[in-house]
């Protein structure tokens, strides 16, 4: 739905009311939404064991479901210049209706593309999704940021609970029900916001994209070097700890409820970090996951039975919590082209995840999956000197 010169004149600029109806729609969306991308961790045993896959390419698929969102700048750019609300309407359904066909795939081939559409329809609707939220917060984009980042976490502490119990009471294709989930999400998003009040930025007040890529470059290069530092602390735990317990003699309900933690822990981080960098300020949220986070996963790789599962709880909460903190500064920094601005973030961060995977798959190919998890918690805490280059924050006034 584009938006007419009327409502640019109607809609101006966008206002500093916090609306949490529309914000928190906007969230259960995003819950629903990665609830079936939280499908996966649990669904590689699986797939390795039917297609007789190595870690490399259980990494890879992975990767596909990451890596369409280099195109999420492209939506974003739309987004400051048009009203995508159907992106954030059917998204849900889309990536519903992909991931719940996974068990009718005849090979590796057809899973890998499967799974791409699956990462188009999240790229285009966590580029267009996070903006929305992002307008819908107003001046409390630590609070909106951190509301929408929870429907997402909330949503992944959901998928690996609901595909095993699924794959419990269901074969794989028989995931093919769950999608009725997702549908509903798009005509309950479709109810709220096709009378919400969102709008583009208007023509004046809009950079032309070169000049806005151009003064976004100092900071965008900063957010880049933390993604990719951070990329294996995330994917570790994220994607193989449930092949890494399961090589270790942990059950498949134990290895489906360490990721369910470690997304679990990364909710609660998250609702957090987005207030407390409102009030005390973004660099030092960032510092405290970049010092927390890889001492939760060392210790969590380290210890052995129960006793680990506490600190991957704080390796979660404490390194996905830098997530939302990061889309706040972008958005604060350049609200004249937040779309764009907020879909290279993202879009960083999906890419370099995807990377991130395939490079853990590796080194557990080598060197076994421990080892690259203790690397994956070393690595991140080279971030430290890139956040001390960070320009000074914005307060609120």
């Amino acid at each position: 739905m584009s938006l007419t010169e009327s409502d640019h004149s109607e809609h101006p600029h966008p206002d500093s009311t916090f609306h949490p109806g529309a914000v928190l729609t906007v969230a259960m969306g995003h819950t629903v939404h990665d609830t079936y991308v939280g499908f996966v961790p649990v669904l590689l045993p699986h797939f390795v064991e039917r297609f007789a896959l190595t870690n490399t390419k259980a990494g890879w698929l992975a990767a596909c479901t990451q890596l369409p969102s280099i195109l999420q700048p492209f939506f974003g750019h739309l987004a400051d210049r048009l009203v995508l609300r159907w992106v954030v309407m059917l998204a849900p359904a889309v990536t519903a209706t992909g991931m719940s066909l996974v068990g009718w795939a005849p090979g590796f081939i057809g899973l890998a593309a499967l799974l791409a559409v699956v990462g188009l329809s999240s790229a285009a609707f966590h580029a267009v999704g996070s903006a929305t939220a992002g307008h819908l917060s107003g001046a409390h984009l630590g609070k909106g940021l951190s509301v929408w980042m929870v429907g997402g976490e909330l949503g992944m502490v959901i998928g690996p609970l609901l595909a095993g119990g699924a794959l419990a009471a269901l074969t794989l294709k028989g995931l093919s029900w769950l999608m009725v989930l997702g549908w509903t999400a798009s005509y309950l998003l479709y109810r709220r916001l096709r009378s919400e009040a969102l709008h583009a930025v208007a023509d004046t007040e809009r950079p032309e994209w070169r000049d806005a890529l151009r003064r976004m470059r100092p900071i965008m290069l900063l957010m880049a070097g933390l993604v990719v530092l951070r990329a294996m602390s995330v994917s570790a735990p994220a994607v193989f700890s449930p092949i890494f317990l399961k090589e270790e003699g942990s059950s498949g309900l134990v290895a489906a409820a360490a990721v369910t933690l470690f997304q679990e822990s990364g909710m609660f981080g998250t609702l957090g970090a987005g207030w407390v960098s409102d009030r005390v300020g973004r660099r030092a949220v960032l510092l405290f996951g970049a010092i927390a986070g890889p001492a939760g996963l060392l210790l969590f790789t380290a210890l052995e039975g129960w006793a680990r599962f506490p600190f991957l709880f704080l390796a979660g909460a404490a390194t996905l919590s830098m997530h939302p903190v990061c889309m706040a500064l972008v958005q604060e920094r350049f609200p004249e082209s937040r779309g764009l601005a907020n879909a290279l973030y993202l879009s960083t961060v999906f890419v370099i995840s995807s990377a991130g995977a395939v490079g853990v798959g590796i080194l557990g190919d080598h060197i076994g999956l421990r080892p690259a998890f203790v690397v994956s918690a070393l690595i991140t805490v080279l971030s430290v000197p890139l956040m001390l280059m960070l320009p000074p924050d914005r307060r609120r006034g």
